[in-house]
C-alpha cells in the first residue's frame, strides 16, 4: 500500500512479549523464537512487567512435575483474563505443558488464541505472521545476562526412566550438527558471551543418532577453539554409558570448566531397578570415583528424588548414608510426582506427600552442613571469578565450580574498582557461608 507520493505505507506490527517458564532449556527455545521474531522486524521483549493492549503474549509452558504444570496454568489463565479484559491482544501458549496437554487445555482455556507443541516453531511465527527464516539459525535474544548463554546442543531422550515425562513432551534425541553448534557459539562470542553452559537432556548421548558414536568430546574440543569462550560448562551428564574421554578434554582444555551435573535420582539397587536406570549402586559410586580420580579438583553436582513408589525407610537411610559419604559439592533435592503416562505411573503412590517432603528436607539439611564445610576449606584460597551482577552493596559472581542460580556465589565489596559485570577477576575468599562465599580481588 501506497501514499499519493508515491511513498510506502508503514504499517506498524504489534509487540510480542515472551514469557518463560521452566528449565534452562525452555529459555534457550524462548531466545530462538525472540531471533526469529527480531528478523522479522517485530519489538519482542521477555517478561515485561507492563503489557499493553496490542501486546502479543507467547507464553513458553513447563510440563514436568505437578508444582511446575500449575505455574504455567496459573500463568495462562492470568494472561487469559487480561485478554477478556481487553488488556493485550493474542494469547499464544507454546511449550511442554501444551505438547503434552494440548487438547485438555483447548477444552479448558478456549480463549487462549493458539496452543502450540514444542517443535511448532515455524506454525507459531506465522500464526503471528512472521516468517521462519533458515538464514538466522543460531541467532538469538538472550535474556540471560550477554556474558553467558545456555547452549543447547541436542533435543529430546532416548533414556527409558520410569519417572520421567520428557520424552513424551520433547520426543527422541536428536543431535544438533557439531558445525552448527560451533556458528552459533562464534556468533555468541562476537557478542561478548563468555561462558557456554551445555544443556540437553543428557549430554552423554550425544552424537549417537548422528555420528553413529558418542562424540560429546570432539564437540567440546571444537567449542573450546572458539575465540573468546573462556569457560565451557556441562550440565545434564547421565551416569549409565558415560563417556570418559570427555574428561582428558576437561584436562587438555583450560576452558572447560571442571564442573559436572549429573543427575543421579537415588542410589539404592532396588529404587535404580525401578526407575529405569540401567545402573547399579556399585556401578554408580564407581563412576563418581573415577570422574573425581581422573579430574582432581572437580565439581560435582547431582539432584535426587524422594518418595518414589514403594521407597523404603531403609532405601532412604541408605540413601542419606550414601550422600553423607559421597559429599558433592552441589546437590537438589525433589519430591516423587506420580506423573501419568509414565512407567511409574502404574506403580502405586504409596509414600505420604508429607513424607516425601521430610525425607527431602533432611536430605537438602544433610547437604547444607556439607556445603558450609566445604565452603569453610576454600577459606584463603584464591579463584577466577566471573561477575554476574551487582546487588546492593555487593558485586555478586561465580567461580568456575559454580553454574548460575543453582550454585555457590562469591559476593565482593561494590566500591571495588577492578569489577564489572561480565568481567573475570581474581578474588581471595575471606570468609564463607553455607552456599555463599565473601572476598576481595587479588590484582
Amino acid at each position: 500500500m501506497k501514499t499519493k507520493n508515491n511513498q510506502p505505507i508503514q504499517i506498524s506490527k504489534p509487540r510480542v512479549n515472551v514469557v518463560t517458564l521452566g528449565c534452562s532449556k525452555n529459555t534457550y527455545d524462548s531466545e530462538i523464537l525472540m531471533g526469529q521474531l527480531k528478523g522479522n522486524a517485530f519489538d519482542v521483549v521477555h517478561e515485561a512487567n507492563k503489557v499493553g493492549k496490542d501486546d502479543i503474549i507467547v507464553i513458553n509452558t513447563c510440563g514436568f512435575i505437578d508444582n511446575a504444570k500449575q505455574e504455567s496454568i496459573d500463568t495462562i489463565l492470568e494472561y487469559s483474563q487480561l485478554k477478556d479484559q481487553g488488556k493485550v491482544g493474542k494469547v499464544i501458549v507454546t511449550g511442554c505443558l501444551s505438547e503434552r496437554y494440548k487438547p485438555e487445555l483447548e477444552t479448558e482455556i478456549p480463549n487462549i488464541d493458539a496452543y502450540f507443541g514444542t517443535n511448532d516453531l515455524q506454525n507459531l511465527l506465522t500464526s503471528i505472521g512472521a516468517n521462519y527464516k533458515h538464514e538466522l539459525i543460531g541467532e538469538r535474544l538472550l535474556t540471560t545476562p550477554s556474558h553467558f548463554a545456555y547452549f543447547k546442543i541436542a533435543e529430546g531422550c532416548n533414556r527409558p526412566c520410569s519417572f520421567c515425562a520428557i520424552p513424551l513432551m520433547r520426543g527422541k534425541h536428536l543431535t544438533t550438527p557439531i558445525e552448527d553448534l560451533v556458528k552459533s557459539a562464534e556468533k555468541l562470542a562476537k557478542n561478548g558471551t563468555k561462558e557456554l553452559i551445555l544443556i540437553a537432556q543428557d549430554l552423554t548421548y550425544y552424537g549417537l543418532d548422528l555420528y553413529g558414536k558418542r562424540s560429546l568430546d570432539e564437540l567440546l574440543r571444537r567449542l573450546s577453539d572458539v575465540n573468546g569462550i573462556e569457560w565451557i560448562r556441562l550440565q545434564y551428564a547421565y551416569p549409565s554409558g558415560f563417556p570418559m574421554e570427555i574428561l582428558d578434554v576437561m584436562n587438555e582444555r583450560s576452558n572447560i570448566c571442571k564442573y559436572m551435573d549429573m543427575p543421579l535420582q537415588h542410589i539404592t539397587d532396588n529404587m535404580l531397578k525401578s526407575m529405569r536406570r540401567g545402573i547399579t549402586k556399585q556401578k554408580t559410586i564407581d563412576v563418581v570415583n573415577e570422574i573425581r580420580d581422573r579430574v582432581p579438583g572437580i565439581a560435582m553436582r547431582t539432584t535426587l528424588i524422594t518418595g518414589y513408589p514403594g521407597e523404603t525407610e531403609r532405601d532412604f537411610e541408605e540413601m542419606m548414608q550414601w550422600v553423607e559419604d559421597t559429599r558433592f559439592d552441589r546437590l537438589g533435592c525433589f519430591t516423587y510426582s506420580h506423573e501419568e503416562n509414565t512407567h511409574a505411573h502404574s506403580l502405586i503412590d504409596d509414600v505420604p506427600e508429607e513424607v516425601k517432603q521430610e525425607r527431602a528436607d533432611s536430605i537438602m539439611e544433610l547437604q547444607q552442613e556439607i556445603s558450609f564445610q566445604k565452603n569453610q576449606e576454600k577459606i584463603g584460597e584464591t579463584f577466577k571469578v566471573l561477575i554476574d551482577k551487582k546487588d546492593g552493596q555487593y558485586f555478586v559472581g561465580r567461580t568456575e565450580f559454580d553454574s548460575p542460580e543453582v550454585d555457590n556465589e562469591v559476593l565482593l565489596d561494590a566500591a571495588t574498582d577492578y569489577a564489572t559485570i561480565g568481567s573475570f577477576v581474581n578474588v581471595k575468599v575471606d570468609s564463607a557461608e553455607d552456599f555463599d562465599l565473601y572476598g576481595h580481588i587479588v590484582r
